[in-house]
């Protein structure tokens, strides 16, 4: 309703100026070739502006009829580029759907028509990977990375089939390629870390560490653990061949990870052997009260060179009290006691956890005892026979390997870190001979390896 009243108003407001210009008094005379004509002025100019519109008119007209070949031409080049992007997104969805013949196709078809598109090479390539087609997709790629703006995504295809094919020299050529020309690619950054961690090359690898950028709460966590790990492997590595080098790298280590189970044992070890068994001792204190892990227990009860096994127990005492705690305490103190023959002791320690729940290192401990204690070989037995059956104790795990003591990096997949304090879920036991010391063996432990409660599990990594 308003719309047709607006068009009645402009109707008449446009109807009432032409009759107002048409009424306009005065004449207006022209000459042109020997005629003379002398319309009324409104005339005049009515006839001026339909004169106008008339040029205006013809010359579209011509405009249109001389650029219709080139506006057909565009009008088939947009035909052409819609029909080449629907054709590459029937790729993408044949590729994401498992049907990579269909994708090579509609890929082919999407470059026929978009031969400047990347986007539709890239996917032939992909297409030929997902079918097997090893050259054809390898030439594709190569042929990518000659442009800047595919290059990425072409070593990347490349870095896939090369894992594809088992060539891991190749794979790791292609990510420093791609990590050399663009720093923030993270799958390439952690493939040449990873490669640095799996050799050994440790300064290389925190170096890359360094140069992180972490910005949120999780990332900088993160980083200050792979920063820990390293310096550990570094002071593992050292640790015989150069203790003062290997000490501050366990301390560094220490400074990022306080509770670091694996550094602190490393730094105790090595003030051990230089004679600084209290200096050993205050750290395995610490260490032992944030994490119980058994293996500060035994550390400390050997940190002393030279030590009997009644000053090793009595030295124990200072740090755990009976009742134990915790299971890890308990078994640290019941090898102890037996070692000194303190078989009362021994058995008082095992008591709390030698029911129903003992696992295979605690049945194995009372059966030394029975058979220390009182000569019961067939109490013994009993024990050994449900060592086999227990429910087995935590221990360093990676990729179901069992490792007598932490590794930095995983003996299967050359993962860093792998390694964590916890129940096997595997018997692929794999014993690691433990760092030589320089002088005196203050750093051997003892042959039974207690084991950690759930509730200090976590700590203990």
């Amino acid at each position: 309703m308003i719309r047709l009243a607006s068009w009645i108003i402009g109707s008449l407001v446009v109807a009432g100026l032409a009759a107002w210009i048409i009424a306009l008094p005065g004449t207006l005379t022209l000459e042109l070739a020997g005629y003379r004509m002398q319309p009324r002025l409104g005339t005049a100019v009515v006839i001026l502006l339909v004169a106008a519109a008339v040029i205006i008119a013809l010359w579209a007209i011509t405009r249109r009829v001389i650029g219709a070949p080139r506006a057909m031409a565009r009008r088939r080049a947009a035909r052409r580029r819609e029909q080449g992007v629907e054709a590459l997104s029937d790729a993408v969805i044949a590729l994401q759907s498992g049907d990579p013949a269909r994708a090579r196709i509609m890929a082919r078809e999407a470059q026929a028509r978009l031969p400047d598109n990347g986007a539709a090479k890239l996917l032939e390539a992909r297409a030929d990977l997902a079918l097997g087609d090893m050259p054809a997709a390898r030439e594709h790629y190569r042929a990518l990375i000659a442009s800047e703006k595919t290059a990425v995504a072409a070593l990347t295809g490349l870095y896939d089939q090369a894992r594809a094919q088992n060539r891991p020299e190749a794979a790791l050529t292609f990510a420093r390629k791609t990590l050399a020309l663009s720093p923030d690619i993270s799958w390439a950054g952690q493939a040449v870390f990873d490669d640095l961690a799996r050799r050994g090359q440790w300064a290389d690898a925190v170096a890359m560490v360094n140069a992180e950028t972490a910005t949120t709460r999780e990332q900088k966590a993160r980083k200050r653990r792979r920063q820990a790990v390293i310096e550990t492997a570094r002071a593992r590595e050292g640790e015989t061949s150069q203790p003062n080098s290997a000490l501050e790298h366990a301390l560094t280590a220490l400074k990022l990870l306080p509770d670091f189970v694996p550094a602190a044992l490393i730094a105790a070890r090595i003030y051990s052997n230089r004679g600084e068994a209290r200096r050993a001792q205050s750290l395995l204190r610490r260490i032992w009260r944030a994490t119980g892990h058994p293996d500060v227990a035994a550390l400390y009860a050997h940190s002393q060179p030279g030590a009997s096994a009644v000053d090793r127990l009595k030295r124990l005492g200072e740090i755990i009290e009976l009742p134990a705690p915790h299971r890890a305490a308990a078994m640290a103190m019941a090898r102890a006691a037996i070692d000194a023959y303190d078989w009362p002791r021994a058995r008082a320690a095992l008591q709390p956890f030698a029911g129903s729940e003992a696992t295979q290192t605690v049945a194995s401990l009372m059966a030394e005892i029975e058979e220390g204690q009182s000569g019961d070989q067939g109490k013994a037995r009993e024990w050994l026979a449900r060592a086999v059956r227990a429910p087995r104790d935590p221990a360093w795990t990676a990729d179901g390997i069992v490792s007598d003591e932490w590794e930095p990096v995983s003996p299967v997949t050359g993962r860093l870190d792998a390694f964590e304090w916890k129940v096997p879920v595997s018997s692929n036991a794999r014993p690691v001979p433990l760092p030589a010391v320089n002088t005196e063996p203050v750093a051997a432990l003892p042959p039974a390896e207690p084991a950690l409660p759930l509730a200090s599990t976590e700590n203990a990594q």
